[in-house]
Formats: structure tokens, sequence, C-alpha cells
């Protein structure tokens, strides 16, 4: 499993070797605006799929249905402490089905 602080970039990575014409477009642009160009035609596509950022990357990077279930149920439950709901009432509340 990739390590949570590397998922975003292994997903952006990901994403941009599967569109070679985006990597052709923002060649001539400096490194800053072509991670800019990708950051904001990746959120475009998890858009398009109706999806979060988020939940594309994690779709990206999974090596197995087992493990993107594991990694968003661990957003979840990150998501569950900041909110300062338990565990129980979260998943109840976002219809989750551990």
């Amino acid at each position: 499993m990739i390590a949570k602080e590397d998922r975003n970039q292994a997903a952006l990575a990901i994403f941009l070797d599967a569109h070679p014409q985006l990597r052709e477009e923002i060649q001539v642009l400096d490194s800053r605006e072509q991670a800019q160009q990708v950051q904001w035609a990746f959120e475009d596509e998890a858009q398009a799929q109706g999806l979060e950022p988020w939940e594309l990357a994690l779709q990206l990077i999974a090596q197995s249905p087992e493990e993107l279930k594991a990694m968003r149920l661990e957003v979840h439950q990150e998501v569950a402490d900041a909110l300062g709901l338990s565990w129980e009432d979260y998943c109840e509340f976002n219809a989750i089905e551990l």
C-alpha cells in the first residue's frame, strides 16, 4: 500500500501517464504550471466520473478491491474523527457498510 502522504502524487502520476495528450500540451509550461494543469485535469476527471478527487486517487492507486475498500474506510475514519463523531454514528449517517 502506498503511504498516505504519497497517495495523491502517485495518483497524479498514474493519471498523467494515462493521458499523454495532456503531457504533450503542458510540456511548454514551467513545472509549477504543469502541476497545476495536471491537478485541474484530474479534478475535472473526478467530477466527470461523479467522484471526489480523493476517491479517484484511491481508485487509481489501489492494487486490489480489498485495498481500495481499506483505504476508503481509512479516509472515512479520519473524517469521523475530525468531526468528533463516533465511527458507528458516522457509518450510519453516511450509509457505509463494513
